[in-house]
C-alpha cells in the first residue's frame, strides 16, 4: 500500500493513480464490452436507496481490508463469509471498497459480497469517470460512491444520470456546505456527509450535525465515518440522517457482526430486528 507522509496530498495521489489505472483498464476492457456485459448477464440492481429509509437504525457495514491513515485493518479478509454474517446482524446495505493501491481493495471482493448475501451492495471507490461507473454494473453494484470534492459540477451531473440510466442511485459524498449547495444544484438524491476530511484524515462527528440541517428531507441523508458506539448513532439519527456508514470500527473486531450487532443494540446472538 502507498502511504506517504504528507497526508493533505493522499487524496489527490489517490486520484491521479486511479485515473492512470483506468487508462490501462479502459485499453484491455473496452467500454463496447461492459455495455455488452450490463446488458446480457448482470441481474437488475437491487434497491440501495429504499435499504437506507427503513425506519429502522440502517446501517451500511463497509468490507475495508485497509486504510491510508490505518493501514491494514483486517488480515483475515474474506467478503464471501463477511457479507452474509453481516446481512444477518442487521446491516442495511454493504459498501465495499474496490480501490487496488491504497486501499487494498477489488473488485473481486464487491462480486463475492454481493454474489453471499442479498443486500444491495455500493462500490466505494475515487470515480473520476462514466467508463467507472459502465464497470460497477458490469460488476453488479447497486450503487457507487461520488466524491464531490474530485468532481466538476459538470462531471457530477454527468455521471448521477448516467447512474440512473444503468438503475443505480449514487451516493453523493460531501464534507462541505460549498460541496453540499453542488451536491443538492446536481439533483443528488442520496447524500453522504463524510466526518473525514480527506486533506488531513481528521474526523469530527460535528461535520454532520452542522451539516444535516441543510439536507432536504426528500434526500436521504447518510453519516459517514467516526461512528463508534450506540450514542453516536442515537444523536445522528435524532439530529435527522437515515443511514450511517461505518467501516473501519465492524473490520478492526474479530467478529464485524458482533460488533454490528452491538451497534444495533441487539443482544448477542439474536437477530436486531426493527425496533433497534
Amino acid at each position: 500500500m502507498q502511504v506517504g507522509t504528507n497526508s493533505g496530498s493522499i487524496l489527490a495521489r489517490i486520484v491521479e493513480a486511479r485515473r492512470h489505472a483506468i487508462a490501462h483498464r479502459q485499453r484491455v476492457l473496452p467500454l463496447a464490452v461492459l455495455k455488452m456485459a450490463v446488458a446480457k448477464k448482470v441481474s437488475p440492481p437491487r434497491d440501495f436507496p429504499g435499504a437506507l429509509s427503513r425506519g429502522s437504525i440502517n446501517i451500511i457495514a463497509e468490507l475495508k481490508k485497509a486504510s491510508p491513515s490505518r493501514g491494514l485493518l483486517r488480515e483475515d479478509f474474506q467478503p464471501a463469509s463477511l457479507a452474509p454474517a453481516l446481512e444477518a446482524a442487521g446491516a442495511a446495505a454493504l459498501s465495499v471498497l474496490t480501490e487496488e493501491d491504497f486501499f487494498q481493495g477489488s473488485l473481486a471482493h464487491l462480486k463475492e459480497a454481493r454474489k453471499a448475501c442479498g443486500l444491495p451492495v455500493l462500490r466505494k471507490d475515487f470515480i473520476v469517470d462514466p467508463w467507472q461507473v459502465w464497470e460497477a454494473r458490469a460488476a453488479e453494484a447497486d450503487s457507487f460512491l461520488l466524491i464531490a470534492a474530485i468532481l466538476s459540477d459538470e462531471s457530477l451531473g454527468e455521471l448521477l444520470a448516467l447512474g440512473r440510466e444503468l438503475g443505480m442511485e449514487a451516493l453523493v459524498e460531501v464534507h462541505a456546505r460549498e460541496e453540499l449547495k453542488r451536491a443538492l444544484k446536481a439533483k443528488a438524491r442520496i447524500i453522504g456527509v463524510n466526518n473525514r476530511d480527506l486533506a488531513n484524515f481528521q474526523v469530527r462527528l460535528e461535520t454532520s450535525l452542522e451539516l444535516v440541517q441543510a439536507i432536504p428531507d426528500e434526500c436521504v441523508a447518510i453519516s459517514e465515518s467516526g461512528i463508534r458506539v450506540r450514542q453516536d448513532i442515537e444523536r445522528l439519527r435524532q439530529a435527522g440522517f437515515d443511514a450511517f456508514l461505518i467501516g473501519e470500527h465492524l473490520m478492526s473486531y474479530p467478529d464485524p457482526a458482533a460488533a454490528l450487532r452491538g451497534l444495533l443494540g441487539a443482544p448477542q446472538g439474536q437477530s436486531p430486528g426493527t425496533g433497534a
